[in-house]
């Protein structure tokens, strides 16, 4: 049987988790790039790729009227002097940012047929003449370095340009289309998409012997299914990655959709935590109705930032500078409400120790282990936006946000592993019993510190060294000197057997007259058939009136036992019917029919 709120829960869960399921507009980033520029403007950024020291390679095709002639492809790299000082320099026009270009390095491509590099040639189509590149280039640097190219035309009348570059690293399956700062980002995901996998199924198989034993709590089902969630998010990301490694294009929105499933694992164990700090299926069955509007509120409000996070990276960050998730308005705001979260967390782990100090072998470790989770999102946002180096962030960051992950989910399913050896296992009350424990009082309301009755968590021991004795783990032991136990229910007290508190029934009436044999203890054994080769037995000698007083029945009645000592101080039995009361015992009718004389 399930919590009687487990429906305000999925009330609870489902407007959050549909707002993540919002579509999204595709963002363009691929390390394929084509597209058909036109601008009145005179430098213009086209893309960015993270090249390895000795590996990277751009190859492109140009193609513009000869009109627009001379255009030319401009190469920056990440040096404070080169990029940082041209990209959004208002006080610079398209001179000024070409001036800081070293044509020693061959950072300038004229698109012109007098460059021979360029592969630059005249053709025609169409009656109109165009200049059609195709060429490549190479780059060496000392260490990964990202590189800008931009499109310039100073002094011109603008810009006209169907551009095609591939840009790669190496020629691995794993490096080529990948920039150097996502490098072993597809290994990452498949690990860890392996070992979320095995932790997924370790839930349901806990889950099925949590089941059998009528423990399987909505909390721990919260955490199947963020487990759940996570395979699948992990799972669109090795696709999309994959894709990507194919053809260096990839689908944009099988990352969206893997990055709202990702949040959404992280907002279902977020709201799994929070309740059970406020004790709900480990002190409680229910959850008030403020504290459930305000869960409501606050994960809406969380959902809500995570969608205009993902929104605002996809509409709003600059692709020209290399930008983190949090590195936004929206993502302080997630770091503000993650604190948020944390101080909620610890004022309901505290009112629950203090209702339950019993549950310290689970509380104590749980606080400890999630106050590391809480801030370790917070710190690594901080370390990712001003520690590590931007040509390496994003595959950094990735291993560490998919280890918190990994850190949170393996903790969980140790402390609630079912195994009689474990002292932090939540749960004592069965599913069965919520509905009783959590069911309102006379006044109809209800203590919701109150809900689940007092338990003493010992430590279980085991039946021998292998075998857990499961029997102590899932059962409710009684309560010890060390806690006052509550006052029984009326209906709880023990009352005496039924045979304390019934009469005797009353012999049916004979429906006919009829002669009754005597039990077969008192009938007259029958002389046993004489053997032909032995002589017969002789006849008893003893006289009849011995014969017919050992056939007599005792007349004393039966006294009745005293009561056991338990039953002693209880109340006195109800008195019998009327039409007992004055019926003294008589022996059976079987008793009361003549013997037959003896012939």
């Amino acid at each position: 049987m399930e919590p009687p709120r487990a429906p305000a829960l999925r009330r609870l869960l489902l407007p959050p988790l549909l707002l993540l399921l919002l579509p999204l507009p595709p963002r363009a980033r691929a390390k394929y790039v084509r597209g058909n520029l036109s601008s009145k403007e005179d430098w213009v950024f086209l893309t960015r790729f993270c090249f390895l020291s000795d590996y990277g390679r751009l190859d492109f095709r140009f193609r513009y009227p000869e009109a627009k002639c001379c255009q030319n492809i401009l190469l920056y790299f990440d040096d404070p002097s080169q990029w940082p000082a041209v990209y959004k320099a208002g006080d610079k026009d398209c001179l000024a940012k070409e001036s800081v270009i070293r044509p020693e390095n061959n950072q300038v491509i004229n698109l012109t047929t007098q460059y021979a590099w360029s592969g630059c040639q005249v053709v025609s189509e169409e009656g109109m003449r165009y200049l059609s590149c195709s060429s490549g280039r190479s780059f060496r640097s000392v260490r990964e370095r990202w590189w800008y190219i931009a499109l310039s035309k100073c002094g011109g009348d603008g810009l006209q340009l169907e551009y095609e570059m591939v840009l790669t690293n190496g020629k691995s399956f794993w490096t080529r289309h990948f920039s150097a700062d996502e490098f072993g980002i597809l290994e990452t995901d498949l690990t860890f998409l392996l070992i979320f996998i095995l932790i997924f199924f370790l839930s349901c198989y806990f889950g099925y012997l949590l089941k059998g034993r009528q423990l399987l709590h909505t909390t721990y089902k919260m955490f199947m299914a963020a487990a759940g969630v996570e395979v699948l998010s992990l799972l669109f990301f090795c696709i999309y990655w994959g894709q990507y490694a194919t053809d260096g294009i990839g689908n944009e929105s099988l990352k969206i959709l893997a990055k709202l499933l990702f949040s959404s694992s992280f907002l279902i164990f977020l709201l799994m935590l929070i309740l059970l700090g406020k004790g709900f299926t480990v002190t409680r069955g229910r959850i008030s109705h403020s504290g459930s509007v305000k869960l409501s509120v606050y994960m809406t409000l969380y959902t809500l930032t995570h969608v205009v996070l993902v929104i605002y990276e996809a509409e709003f960050f600059d692709p020209g500078q290399v930008l983190y998730t949090y590195e936004s308005p929206a993502g302080y705001g997630l770091i503000g409400l993650q604190v948020a979260a944390y101080v909620w967390f610890c004022y309901a782990v505290l009112i629950s120790l203090r209702h339950f100090p019993e549950k310290q072998p689970f509380y104590v470790p749980f606080f400890a282990a999630y106050t590391l989770w809480f801030f370790a999102v917070p710190v690594m946002a901080l370390i990712a936006n001003f520690g590590i180096p931007k040509w390496a962030r994003e595959k950094i960051v990735n291993g560490i946000q998919l280890g918190i992950h990994l850190y949170a989910h393996g903790v969980f399913l140790i402390m609630t592993r079912p195994s009689a050896a474990n002292k932090n296992f939540p749960y004592h009350v069965r599913t069965s019993q919520i509905a009783s424990a959590g069911a309102p009082g006379p006044g109809g309301s209800q203590s919701a510190d109150k809900a689940f009755p007092q338990h003493v968590y010992g430590n279980v021991t085991f039946i021998s060294d292998s075998v857990p004795n499961f029997t102590e783990l899932f059962s409710i032991p009684p309560p010890t000197s060390c806690v006052s136990p509550a006052a029984p229910a009326p209906e709880e007290l023990l009352v005496p057997p039924l045979e304390y508190l019934t009469p005797l029934p009353a012999p049916p009436p004979p429906s006919t007259y009829r002669r009754l044999s005597p039990p077969p203890g008192f009938r007259t054994p029958s002389a046993p058939t004489p053997r032909r080769d032995r002589p017969p037995a002789p006849a008893p000698t003893l006289p009849d009136w011995v014969l017919a007083l050992l056939r007599t029945p005792p007349q004393t009645p039966r006294a009745v036992p005293p009561p056991p000592p338990a039953f002693r101080g209880s109340p006195p039995p109800p008195r019998p019917p009327p039409e007992f009361a004055r019926r003294t015992p008589t022996p059976p009718l079987e008793y009361l029919a003549p013997l037959s004389r003896r012939p």
